[in-house]
């Protein structure tokens, strides 16, 4: 049986087919006609997206349990049509079916362990701070395997843009060997219910501050992509207030500080609609029985679409090579091919006062390069860092930040020290090599690492008391 609610009204699937109150159907003709004839306004088309969404996902449900229960038949041993050219091209054109209908929940982080000098040590994921919209994780590394180690601390912000965390998987893996880390896991809007309230920009820079004041001094913050902006302003606010647990330092990696400097089609978008064009396009209240049912969200399978019709072409070609694959037999293909979508097409809903603020104040207003900036009230000031080292990485082929719009960070950052700078252009990635992959593997991540060991090895000498020479007279 499958069950769902939709704007209030409760629709159940039965043998007989579906059943639904005749209020609810009054309703959705009524919007329907006024779609028809150009009554509707926007915010009612965009409303009824979501809902018809859902509605999708669970009348296309019976189908994919017919699909499962064919599949299972074309590929049992015990079935003559297993062996058949017709039998393996049915069971493939099956799997395919249930890839793209089916809702891609969170992944799992699938980090259990990792390898320090040679030795596998087990790795413990536990949750050390909760908060309304996100949790900071902290990968633990077993002590009695891994021994009393002396590594920096790093937090790792993930970006609040349409994937979840566990989108850095690869980022984390390599930075665990040789770091103490933590990553802050959002959550999605729309399991967060209405009674928690909003949450919003300066709700998000307030969560990295207290996430840094948390884990303690001498903190590392890497920000990937997104949160570049917030971590930013985040470290400025407590630089302004000589807070003593600002970090040591910061990476910027393919983050949009000045989307002024060699902007791409997505700050050209942003930049040539006005803030309520957006707010009326995208914008779309979730509907019940989800947990956060009545919030306004930028939903995430709207933003999968445009992902997804950027490079249509390209998506299509990957299906029709799964279904060859699987056709062939060729599992590794297949596999690779899985674990690809299954993190890609896994997305949640943003809530609307942070995707709307974020357009305005990083795209819009170019509101932290040209100093104007608020947060809570205070004017953001990145001339007021003083002790924390900077390093930005971008990739040569970004399309989604382009070159200079996260070194135009050291323009802003004009009193930190000239040894405390680190730029490095990584040749030949997009937008995600640059946290990703074998590039960010063998190349961004070692400098990435030798940046904090050089930091803290700083850090530490200029905090130990200078040393008194203490003269002894010869014996006698």
């Amino acid at each position: 049986m499958i069950e769902f609610i939709a704007s209030q009204h409760k629709l159940s699937w039965r043998r007989k087919g579906w059943r639904a109150d005749k209020a609810f159907l009054k309703k959705i003709r009524q919007h329907i006609g006024n779609a028809a004839t150009g009554c509707a306004s926007t915010r009612d088309r965009v409303t009824l997206l979501y809902h018809a969404y859902e509605m999708t996902h669970a009348a296309v449900q019976p189908l994919r349990v017919q699909s499962d229960a064919l599949r299972k038949v074309c590929r049992s041993a015990f079935s003559p049509v297993a062996y058949t050219p017709m039998g393996k091209a049915v069971a493939a054109a099956c799997e395919v079916f249930e890839n793209v209908t089916r809702r891609y929940r969170k992944p799992d982080w699938d980090i259990d362990q990792t390898e320090i000098l040679g030795l596998p040590v087990p790795i413990e994921r536990e949750v050390v701070d909760r908060k309304l919209f996100c949790d900071l994780l902290h990968f633990k590394r077993d002590p009695q395997v891994a021994g009393s180690r002396d590594d920096p601390k790093v937090l790792i912000v993930a970006p609040l843009s349409g994937h979840y965390a566990s989108l850095l998987r690869g980022t984390v893996k390599a930075m665990i060997p040789e770091h103490d880390v933590f990553v802050t896991d959002w959550r999605d809007a729309r399991v967060v219910p209405m009674v928690y309230g909003k949450f919003d920009l300066d709700d998000f820079i307030d969560y990295i501050i207290e996430f840094l004041q948390f884990i303690g001094p001498n903190t590392h913050v890497i920000a990937v992509c997104q949160p570049s902006v917030p971590v930013l302003a985040a470290v400025a606010a407590m630089a302004a207030v000589d807070d003593p647990m600002q970090p040591a330092s910061m990476t910027l990696m393919g983050g949009p500080i000045d989307t002024r400097r060699n902007p791409t089609a997505v700050n050209e978008l942003a930049a040539s609609r006005p803030l309520s064009w957006f707010e009326q396009s995208v914008i779309n209240t979730v509907p019940m029985p989800n947990p956060g049912a009545m919030r306004r969200v930028f939903p995430g399978f709207i933003q999968l679409s445009g992902f997804m019709t950027m490079n249509l072409e390209k998506h299509m070609d990957a299906h029709t090579d799964l279904f060859r694959h699987l056709v062939e037999g060729d599992c590794d293909s297949v596999d690779q091919h899985q674990r690809f979508y299954d993190e890609y097409l896994s997305v949640m809903d943003l809530t609307s006062e942070f995707y709307l603020q974020t357009v305005k104040t990083v795209f819009q207003d170019h509101a932290l390069p040209e100093g104007r900036m608020v947060h809570r009230g205070q004017l953001v000031d990145c001339g007021k860092i003083r002790k924390t080292a900077l390093m930005t990485v971008e990739g040569e082929l970004d399309d989604i930040c382009g070159l200079g719009q996260t070194e135009a960070a050291h323009d802003l950052c004009c009193n930190i020290p000239a040894d405390d700078h680190y730029h490095y252009v990584q040749p030949g990635v997009g937008h995600y090599g640059v946290f990703n992959g074998g590039r960010w593997r063998s190349e961004i991540q070692p400098r990435v690492r030798e940046m904090i060991r050089t930091t803290a090895v700083k850090r530490k000498s200029q905090a130990k008391p200078a040393k008194t020479i203490r003269h002894v007279e010869a014996a006698e």
